[in-house]
């Protein structure tokens, strides 16, 4: 390659619909940028987020000044010594109307963006089960019909071996492809009545790590093994090039291969949208990190990812550092938790989907739950969802329209209950337990019969099932077979069956109260 005979630096683009002489080799000359560019995730038919610093940047000729319209707002700037420029828009207010974006430079033509919108921007984000498109569920073609006022920009899936400045990808006034982001969105904007953005940026089969920047090396032991093993992989950084520049389309298994590997997804799909203003990120991942209980696993397949049991600390560290990614330390962050499913890993002491002794995806349901304990965070239950054989399932409607409901209540205010019940606090009452709730209103039952999926044990770490009944707002537990029961677990299996709700129907959050070793 011409490129190979220069002292530039390279960085490979992949993208599976580029034909191999358009792969794109990214480089950065010695030279200041010359034309007057705007960052990718501005385009026509954009949506701005409303009521927060709005970020503008892109390139210029080095020291040219740059003007920035919008809104009736004029910012003036300066491009710096790389020809890189920014500007940040005062808070705007929601406006259906079409406006036009302009920026302009002495030398260079005016950019025009026209048909933008105002209002709640979310950028969604995982694998699969986020990626999975809505016209594969027949649930949600009705509100096709009805949706109005969402619009989309889908990022191109690609990966790079260094941070990307720019990413392919265009608005639409169209919806979503992914069926749990037009979901979301449509139950959005009928609740906030302004128009709804949606960056929509998945791939399947991708892990957490895939998604994290190299800097996280120094906050996530395991990722700085991770990248280090990457780094010193020829082998597997040698397959990389060699897929990207073979033939296209790749074959199935270089596909999943790229998709599979560490940090370089973020490069080129997240790190060119930052700090794009947005009101949060809807997380649905976590599938491809339940291969294994432990970190780092020597089987192939499960390599290269945090397991289940150290997922929680890492997801937080991501939530954190993304923040920092876009200075908002406020930046919303809503997790989807993973749903039922009946796959149980070697080495638990229980056996089947519904036993909570089994080594089960209740574990990083409880990883996810972690999340929690960073404000402006949400987990969107789904322990009554999923599928028992079926890792992609189609009830993706109610997974929408909760988040559109956190949402409602932690980013517009809007005082709703917009949660199931959880767990308060458990008490010890003469060979019972008692349980109580809080978002337990009305708690109940959604088929009148007792609660299911709540078993007990004592030191033996036995695991019995319990007999339950509703009292008030809370759920008095016991059994003939154990004479001081001391701790609970409620829904805390792979594929539970499970019916309690509060008086909206939101369903209870799974929990445990021992802390024994899985």
């Amino acid at each position: 390659m011409v490129l190979d005979q220069c002292n530039m630096k390279k960085t490979y683009l992949l993208r599976a619909t580029l034909p191999l002489f358009m792969l794109v080799v990214a480089f950065v000359p010695a030279v200041a940028f010359a034309k007057l560019t705007i960052a990718s995730p501005f385009t026509d038919h954009a949506v701005l987020q409303r009521d927060m610093l709005m970020p503008v940047w892109g390139t210029a000729v080095a020291g040219s000044e740059v003007t920035v319209n919008f809104a009736g707002q004029t910012k003036v700037t300066t491009a710096d010594d790389s020809g890189k420029w920014r500007v940040d828009l005062a808070p705007l207010k929601a406006s259906v109307e079409p406006q036009t974006l302009s920026i302009s430079s002495a030398g260079s033509s005016v950019l025009k963006l026209n048909d933008i919108l105002v209002g709640e921007v979310w950028i969604c984000s995982g694998q699969s089960n986020m990626e999975m498109e809505h016209t594969n569920i027949p649930d949600l073609q009705p509100l096709v019909q009805r949706a109005k006022n969402i619009r989309a920009f889908e990022v191109t899936r690609m990966v790079a071996f260094e941070e990307q400045d720019r990413c392919e990808g265009q608005w639409s006034d169209t919806l979503p492809t992914s069926a749990v982001a037009m979901a979301f969105a449509y139950y959005l904007q009928k609740s906030a009545n302004v128009p709804v953005g949606i960056i929509h940026a998945s791939w399947g089969s991708s892990s957490l790590e895939a998604w994290m920047p190299r800097d996280m090396m120094e906050t996530v032991p395991h990722f700085k093994t991770m990248m280090e093993e990457f780094d010193a992989d020829t082998k597997r950084r040698g397959k990389i090039k060699a897929i990207l520049e073979g033939k296209r389309p790749w074959r199935l298994n270089d596909d999943v291969f790229l998709r599979r590997q560490t940090n370089i997804l973020y490069n080129a799909m997240i790190h060119p949208l930052a700090p794009y203003a947005c009101r949060g990120f809807v997380w649905y991942q976590g599938e491809r990190n339940t291969q294994s209980m432990h970190a780092m696993s020597k089987r192939l397949w499960y390599a290269r990812h945090s397991g289940i049991l150290k997922y929680g600390e890492t997801l937080k560290q991501w939530i954190k550092r993304y923040r920092a990614e876009w200075g908002n330390d406020a930046m919303q962050f809503q997790i989807v938790m993973l749903p039922g499913y009946g796959k149980t890993l070697k080495g638990g002491k229980g056996n089947g989907p519904e036993h909570p002794a089994a080594h089960s995806w209740a574990w990083m349901r409880e990883s996810q739950l972690k999340a929690l304990d960073l404000e402006n965070t949400s987990v969107t239950n789904t322990i009554d969802l999923g599928h028992l054989t079926d890792i992609h399932p189609k009830d993706k409607l109610p997974i929408g329209k909760r988040l559109a409901l956190l949402a409602a209540r932690d980013t517009l205010d809007m005082k709703i209950v917009a949660q199931g019940p959880t767990m308060k606090k458990v008490e010890h009452k003469n060979g019972h337990l008692v349980v109580y709730f809080d978002y337990a209103d009305g708690l109940k039952t959604n088929n009148g019969d007792a609660p299911t999926a709540f078993w007990l044990a004592d030191d033996s770490k036995k695991w019995i099932k319990a007999e339950a009944k509703i009292n008030g707002n809370t759920v008095v537990l016991r059994s003939s077979k154990l004479k001081k029961p001391l701790y609970v677990r409620y829904a805390f299996a792979g594929k539970p069956v499970v019916n309690l709700v509060n008086a909206t129907g939101l369903p209870a959050y799974p929990f445990r109260t021992d802390t024994f070793a899985p």
